[in-house]
């Protein structure tokens, strides 16, 4: 009987990590799997390990935690300081470069690498486009801009390693219940209260030209990644629930009324916010959001067997629900006033 398979993943302590680590480690075909972050957590599923590795320091040396691994996963990402891309290029892009040549000098098999649906070029909101859609993302946000970026990169790896088998998964917006306190610390700001989130807190939704987006639990993303570690798939992989999200269905889930409102307005409100250092999402964020396309998942379906089983209001409701109860966990991302 051949020994199960050694899976490290990088960014294993946020939102999306914590719930790979915990599908992997309940795979019987994973026999071990080890955790990269900045800072260890107390948190630990069983059959994993952890290492501390920082991937804004220059030069760091990834090929001893790789050698002997059967698959790489990479997750890890900065989505602050908005107001210093020059940080978050470092991390994102520079430390991913990192990730990638590491990848091949210690000989792994399997690179798994966290992409987006920011990462894709403007597209149709009444219709979804496939993963052939192109990937040149909005050029005036620098998550899109830097997801976009290492899609070319990795089409650069591949042709120079065609040993390496690569899976980019193209995943619409993550929600769990857990991620709460850390998605309103990144997104709304420290200072907003999380009991704000919920039913009749929040009066009315503004019906934005362009706001019509795609969900995801988590947990249920994290199939997708598991479901590559095992079976002989690669190329790109889009992760989407239904139904997708306007603002007639987040009003219903928040009791609230809808509200036409132009988009100039909404805007500027924002950039007030992100300029007066208020609110952390700027607003070039709230640009690409409103181009993102929608995703169709077909290919997930069929060649890697993935169904989510949670729709995308059950994701975004749980995560509403942490925000109000300060929901997280034991690691440095996911920290909320309470763990679970």
């Amino acid at each position: 009987m051949n020994a199960g398979k050694r899976v490290v993943v990088t960014g294993a302590t946020g939102n999306v990590g914590t719930s790979v680590v915990a599908a992997l480690s309940e795979d019987p075909r994973i026999s071990s799997v080890l955790g990269l972050a900045r800072r260890l957590p107390g948190w630990s599923p069983p059959k994993t390990d952890w290492a501390a590795v920082d991937l804004r320091e220059e030069g760091t040396d990834l090929v001893r935690h790789f050698e002997g691994a059967d698959a790489v996963i990479h997750l890890a990402w900065a989505f602050q300081p908005t107001h210093d891309p020059v940080a978050t290029w470092r991390t994102n892009v520079l430390g991913s470069i990192q990730v990638y040549r590491d990848v091949s000098a210690a000989g792994v098999p399997v690179l798994i690498h966290a992409s987006s649906v920011g990462a894709y070029s403007p597209g149709p909101k009444e219709r979804t486009v496939d993963e052939t859609w192109p990937t040149h993302g909005w050029p005036g946000a620098a998550y899109t801009r830097e997801k976009a970026y290492l899609e070319r990169v990795l089409d650069g790896f591949e042709a120079r390693h065609p040993g390496v088998r690569v899976v980019r998964m193209r995943p619409a917006f993550l929600f769990k219940e857990e991620s709460g306190s850390e998605q309103r610390r990144i997104f709304a700001g420290r200072f907003v209260p999380g009991q704000l989130a919920g039913p009749r807190t929040i009066p009315v939704v503004p019906d934005i030209p362009g706001l019509r987006f795609q969900a995801l639990h988590t947990d249920d993303a994290a199939q997708a990644y598991r479901l590559a570690v095992v079976k002989e798939v690669s190329g790109a992989f889009n992760l989407a629930a239904e139904p997708a999200l306007d603002a007639r269905r987040l009003a219903e889930l928040l009791d609230a009324r809808v509200v036409r409102l132009p988009r100039p307005a909404i805007r500027a409100a924002l950039a007030a916010g992100w300029g007066l250092r208020l609110i952390p999402a700027s607003p070039q964020l709230f640009d690409a959001v409103l181009r993102v396309p929608m995703l169709d998942c077909t290919r997930a379906r069929e060649e890697l067997g993935w169904r989510p089983r949670r729709t995308s209001l059950e994701a975004v409701e749980e995560m509403l629900d942490g925000m109000r109860h300060g929901a997280g966990m034991d690691t440095a991302p996911l920290a909320g006033r309470r763990a679970s």
